[in-house]
């Protein structure tokens, strides 16, 4: 083997290599048959030993120092273990001594050991009676610093320790039976606490909002915002996987929800959950009817200076919006406490109260803390809303309304005449002695509302009759429905109705259905009626004395403050604004309650349809004149359809519409001439109307003047009436029909219909109605614009037929050709230009100037065609005769320019027509070939017709003669033109 591998070789390996080298070769020499081949084998041997031993001393020579130094170390190590083993064997001996003298004293060590026992359980059960003593002190001062949990625990273990440890300490017998006692009693201090926590901490939020309060603690609230809840985290973004612990170095109230979750751990400890639980949901309907009694006395104390009598549904908002704020703020603080209750039920450990695990059967739910709050808020309403008082008289509203197509001519059909009611003579509700007794009376009671509460509900509310701070009303409903309908949908959303339908809103929907909607009704029927049966009164009534005719009168009219306050110029009748008043405040009901728009529409349109038929009814009594129910002339030319057409065609009558918000076409403004020509044709219309029979007009016109007034306040009230109304349906937008459908299925589902509403109503200031109603309000509108339009058309029309009244015995029964002078106008005259200036007077009092304007305008052109139509009629006229009428034509001509100031020209016309029979007739003649006619070949031919019959002498071959000459000469002439 070769040195190189031999260093390789590990020690091991190599003694075991020597040792097989030194067998194999015992057994080649023990093994070989000669001599010679074991001398060989020798002298291999010793060659090979004489090289290793060479070896030997080499390795020994190169290694010298280490060698030394081991046989050193190893020397050294030697001694020290022989020292080692000597001492050992020492010990062992001391040790068999020492047990053996030990053994010998085994009794008398046992003893001092348990007296040392003894002594140190002794000092231990010291030191716990010193804790124990000083229990009572610290949790004093834990609860007082509302450390609850440290104080559980402290007071939990002290007690333990008591009835385990130290059970047999008399000494501890009174200390022991007190905090037994005080153990028993803070699980009470706790639900104290818990229910201070949920409801005492509920009503300093929202304070401040109160009105009366200028100031507030701003930076609280907005820092109660800032939380989320109502100055609680929401619980679904709580931890409660951690465990709770108590730090004694802080405020455990500046963290609500830690100071919950500290007070549940602590009733855990004091195994009292079951107990906490049931006390917590027995105590929700009295502490929320206390929180609606402290926020009540709250208001009144704040406003106690302020009081609005006429305002106090604002301070029964502002109490419900506070109240509103603080069951939230409950409701949260409840989560709070549920969710560390099912913590303590499902906590992974599995710990049990009393050795039987808390069931989830044992707690309450938000469905119990929900149910109380609606229960609480309907007593509440039930007070406010006058419900007990209202239900015992119930008045149901109509419910739905079909207005079909009404032709406005059926209004003035024959009627059969009503029977006569039996009235009252007289009535002292106006008297000074009466109205001052009523005024102190509801002065008196402006606040006093003891009598009018139910003393059970307050005391089941824990209210006082001193604490309300608003009269009950029905109207109440108004000021709070959409905050209310709001915090209802709140209450639907985390209960997660089943039907869809809270009893809060079961209850708001059947006050509103059943009581409001028909006190309502009954409200504004009864003061509409009240308007409409004395107006009606008075048309029934027009022969009264001057007296009591102005009387009423002034009574049916509104006085100037009013009409300033309406911003009108020209008196309206009372009854149209106190329906429009009441219109306008189910206008604000549709405002107030959007729910219950299509019912509040439908109200407006059934009172629209009762006052339309009442204008109809009053409209017919003035018009008629006997028994017989005969119309006026007047009358039955405004309701017939071609005169109604050409009337509303003519340019005075588009005129009008300018004033109404339209403007007049280009196409539609005349020249003079296409002017003078529509007033001819309106003049031959009425002309041929009216002096087609030889009889005169008897009664066929209106004498009373004061009717004509009304007419003109009717005309007046109803058009302004019609504009608001035509206003507020413009207003209004159609709901659709899906949406309607939707509506009409779900009248009891109100919530889930109200965020739909909300939505369409955004962008108007109405919500969206039913589109047949709204169709029918439009009709209704259109009935009443109608009514008005006719009322202006009759006076336009009465006014003429008055000029045909006096006009036409002028001609017919007056003589003029008398042989003396008369110096004074015909009495028929001046009863005209009496009448006119008594129309005048009260019309200019009661129309707009336009309307006036369009009333007497073209009167002149009109009394001028009819004077020389007249002609027709004279039988003969001399030169007293002409200057008679010459007369007539200068009086009224000066009576018609006091009322229209301006000079009315064609009366000139008419009397420089009747001046051309002071001229002989072929005088005439040749004045047309010379200058040109300025009158119709009609009024010409009248003419020499008169005068013929004025002068006998004249034969009737002279009068066709002087006849065809006119006829020749007029139709040649450049301004001839025929009137046939």
């Amino acid at each position: 083997m070769e040195n190189n591998g031999e260093k390789n070789v590990k020690p091991a390996a190599k003694g075991r290599e020597t040792s097989e080298f030194l067998m194999a070769i015992v057994r080649t020499l023990s093994t070989s048959a000669d001599f010679e081949q074991r001398e060989k084998e020798k002298a291999r041997i010793e060659k090979t030993f004489t090289q290793s031993d060479k070896k030997l001393v080499e390795l020994v020579s190169e290694n010298y120092q280490d060698l030394t130094q081991i046989t050193q170390d190893f020397s050294t190590i030697s001694k020290s273990v022989n020292d080692a083993r000597e001492k050992i064997k020492k010990i062992k001996d001391d040790l068999s001594s020492c047990k053996t003298l030990l053994h010998c004293k085994r009794d008398e060590l046992r003893r001092l050991w348990i007296e040392g026992v003894e002594q140190k359980t002794m000092v231990a059960m010291l030191e716990q009676i010193e804790q124990i003593k000083e229990v009572p002190t610290k949790l004093d001062n834990l609860l007082l610093k509302k450390h609850y949990l440290h104080g559980t625990e402290l007071v939990v273990n002290a007690v333990a320790k008591l009835e385990n440890q130290l059970a047999g300490v008399e000494a501890l017998r009174d200390l022991k039976a007190e905090l037994i006692t005080r153990k028993e009693q803070l699980h009470e201090v706790l639900i104290e606490e818990l229910n201070k926590q949920i409801y005492i901490k509920a009503q300093t939020p929202n304070f401040s909002s109160l009105p009366g309060k200028k100031t507030g603690s701003l930076s609280k609230q907005d820092t109660l915002k800032r939380k989320g809840g109502n100055g609680v985290p929401p619980p679904e973004r709580m931890e409660f996987g951690k465990e709770v612990k108590e730090d004694l170095n802080s405020n455990p109230e500046d963290d609500p929800t830690h100071f919950i979750a500290i007070l549940v751990e602590s009733l855990y400890m004091l195994r009292k959950i079951p107990e906490a639980a049931e006390g917590l949901k027995i105590r929700i309907q009295p502490e929320l009817s206390a929180i609606i009694a402290r926020t009540s006395q709250y208001i009144l104390e704040s406003t106690s200076n302020q009081m609005d009598a006429s305002n106090q549904s604002q301070y029964l908002l502002d109490l419900l919006e506070n109240i509103f704020y603080q069951f939230r703020f409950v409701a949260n603080m409840h989560k709070v406490v549920l969710r560390n209750l099912h913590r303590i039920i499902t906590t992974g450990d599995q710990r049990e109260v009393s050795g039987v695990p808390v069931r989830q059967e044992c707690l309450y739910d938000m469905t119990d803390v929900w149910s109380k709050i609606q229960a609480v808020v309907e007593l509440l309403l039930r007070e406010y809303l006058d419900v007990e008082n209202t239900s015992a008289s119930r008045q149901r509203a109509p419910t739905s309304f079909d207005e079909p197509s009404t032709d406005i001519n059926s209004f003035f059909a024959k009627k059969r005449p009503a029977k006569p009611k039996k009235m009252a003579l007289f009535r002292f509700d106006a008297s000074i002695h009466a109205i001052s007794t009523n005024s102190y009376v509801d002065d008196s009671r402006a606040f006093d509302t003891g009598d009018l509460f139910s003393s059970s509900l307050l005391a089941e509310m824990g209210l006082e009759k001193n604490q309300m701070v608003c009269k009950p009303s029905v109207y109440n409903i108004t000021a709070i429905f959409k905050p209310l309908e709001a915090f209802i949908r709140e209450i639907e959303d985390a209960i997660a109705c089943q039907d869809g339908t809270s009893s809060l809103q079961a209850f708001v929907t059947d006050f509103v259905q059943n009581i409001f909607l028909g006190h309502v009704h009954y409200t504004v029927s009864t003061s509409i009626g009240s308007a409409t049966k004395d107006l009606i009164r008075y048309y029934k009534n027009p022969q009264m004395d001057e007296e009591d005719e102005s009387f009423d009168a002034l009574r049916h009219v509104v006085d100037h403050k009013t009409q300033k306050e309406l911003g009108v110029n020209r008196p309206l009748l009372t009854s149209t604004v106190t329906v429009d008043k009441n219109l306008q405040e189910l206008r604000e009901l549709m405002q107030d309650l959007p729910d219950y728009a299509d019912q509040f529409l439908n109200m407006i349109c059934n009172t629209l349809k009762e006052y339309r038929d009442t204008c109809h009814s009053a409209y017919r009594e003035i018009v008629q004149y006997d028994s017989d129910e005969r119309r006026v002339i007047s009358a039955m030319w405004a309701k017939d359809e071609d005169i109604s057409r050409f009337l509303r065609s003519l340019p005075s009558w588009r005129s009008l519409q300018v004033s109404q918000g339209q403007e007049l076409a280009s196409e539609d403004v005349c020249s003079e001439e296409e002017i003078k020509a529509l007033n001819s044709k309106e003049a031959q219309i009425l002309i041929s109307n009216l002096t087609s029979s030889d009889g005169l007009i008897q009664q066929e016109i209106i004498t009373d003047v004061t009717q004509m007034r009304t007419i003109a306040n009717v005309h007046e009230s109803l058009e302004w009436f019609s504009n608001r109304m035509k206003d507020f349906s413009n207003g209004l937008s159609a709901r659709s029909t899906a949406t309607a459908a939707e509506s009409a299925a779900s009248v009891s589902k109100l919530s889930a219909r109200s965020t739909a509403t909300a939505a369409e109503s955004a962008a108007s200031e109405y919500p969206p109605v039913s589109e047949k109603t709204l169709g029918s309000l439009r009709n209704l509108v259109k009935d009443f614009q109608d009514l008005a339009e006719i009322c202006l058309l009759l006076l336009h029309l009465e006014v003429r037929v008055h000029c045909f009244y006096f006009l036409l015995p002028v001609a017919k029964q007056s003589n003029y050709a008398g042989p003396i002078d008369d110096l004074d106008p015909d009495s028929n005259v001046l009863k005209l230009n009496k009448d006119l200036t008594s129309m005048e007077e009260v019309l200019q009092q009661s129309l707009q100037p336009k309307k006036f304007k369009y009333i007497f305008e073209s009167l002149g052109f009109l009394v001028a065609s009819i004077l020389m139509n007249s002609i027709q009629y004279m039988k003969k006229i001399n030169e007293n005769g002409i200057k008679k009428m010459c007369r007539n034509l200068f009086a009224i001509q000066q009576n018609l320019t006091n009322i229209t100031m301006s000079r009315e020209s064609d009366l000139d016309h008419a009397r420089q027509y009747y001046e051309l029979l002071y001229i002989n007739p072929d005088d005439v003649i040749t004045m047309i070939a010379e200058k040109g006619s300025q009158y119709t070949f009609q009024e010409y031919t009248e003419l020499v017709k008169l005068h013929h019959r004025s002068h006998p002498a004249l034969s009737p071959s002279q009068l066709e003669q002087r006849m065809q000459k006119l006829k020749d000469v007029f139709f040649k002439t450049p301004n001839g033109e025929c009137d046939s």
